[in-house]
């Protein structure tokens, strides 16, 4: 089943606290399970939990857990209430738009560390890692929701941050990374045409220029090839700055998104060129093309990755 981001908020769900933390069955005298590995080759294959766009919190873990998927970069679409994100995208003036966000604000401000701590538990006990959170900073973001953003990500013990950010909001990112001592990766799309969004190598280049080492990259293989540029090359340049990738397979020229394989990005040379240099560099599935079932084309996508980093 595939879900666009608005599609997702359409969705009727019970809330973070009451459908989220559905427990899963604790194993060992800990109440952690055995953790999931999901490493090919020394290469971490994990997942963007945006995959599972169609599934709660719970449902998404327990869909790792069939999946076989150890590592994960937490969306902050599984931790946010129904419906404030989508009423953002969908209002009809700015007005109602900033009503959305400022209702989004309070959410998260008001969220307690005690239910952050609860998700962190849930992940502990399925045998999932947890290591990103993918909290998206823009320009019309608070101090305040930016620093709540770093807090969310210690709590929840993610080693770094993605964020699908604009170019202008990094020095401000960066002041927060710095005294967070947190690496944010920035995330690219495919829209060349915008200065303002990150989707070519010079707005990598002028973003991260007079920036501090903690303003990094997540590098999306997809976008950049749709964008026709050359992922393998950049990433060869910048491994030393690229916190993560998004796996996925799309055509140049801003063509679709395709099942592994049916594309123009080059997955397998990406991901072998992690393992021979031994670069650590998670490399995160995002499943987005139209396929069947969610846990179905997850497991495609990872044997489609194993079977590169094998071969």
């Amino acid at each position: 089943m595939k879900l666009t981001r608005r599609e997702w908020h359409k969705l009727t769900l019970s809330g973070l606290v009451s459908a989220a933390f559905v427990s899963i069955t604790p194993r060992g005298a800990a109440g952690k399970s055995k953790a999931i590995n999901s490493r090919f080759r020394g290469v971490q294959i994990g997942a963007q939990s945006y995959s599972f766009r169609d599934r709660s919190l719970d449902d998404m873990l327990k869909g790792m857990v069939e999946a076989r998927i150890g590592s994960c970069e937490l969306w902050t679409g599984h931790l946010e209430p129904t419906g404030l994100e989508r009423r953002s995208w969908e209002a009809k003036s700015d007005a109602e738009r900033n009503r959305a966000r400022e209702e989004l604000r309070r959410y998260f401000a008001k969220l307690s560390t005690n239910d952050i701590k609860a998700v962190r538990a849930k992940f502990a006990r399925a045998g999932v890692d947890i290591y990103a959170l993918n909290y998206s900073m823009r320009d019309d973001f608070t101090d305040a929701e930016m620093e709540r953003g770093f807090e969310m990500a210690r709590i929840l013990g993610a080693k770094v941050m993605t964020s699908s950010s604009n170019v202008s909001t990094v020095k401000r990112i960066d002041g927060f990374a710095r005294k967070h001592r947190m690496r944010v990766g920035m995330h690219n799309h495919s829209n060349n045409g915008d200065p303002n969004e990150f989707a070519t190598p010079d707005s990598f280049k002028r973003a991260m220029q007079g920036a501090s080492p903690y303003i990094a990259i997540n590098l999306d293989i997809g976008h950049f090839t749709a964008a026709n540029w050359d992922a393998a090359d950049f990433i060869r340049r910048h491994h030393d700055r690229i916190v993560t990738l998004h796996i996925k397979d799309r055509k140049r020229n801003q063509g679709d998104n395709v099942p592994f394989g049916q594309g123009d990005t080059p997955i397998k040379e990406v991901l072998t060129l992690l393992r021979d240099n031994k670069w650590p560099i998670p490399a995160n599935i995002e499943y987005e093309y139209e396929g069947s079932d969610t846990i179905a084309e997850m497991k495609r996508c990872l044997a489609h990755c194993k079977g590169a980093l094998e071969s």
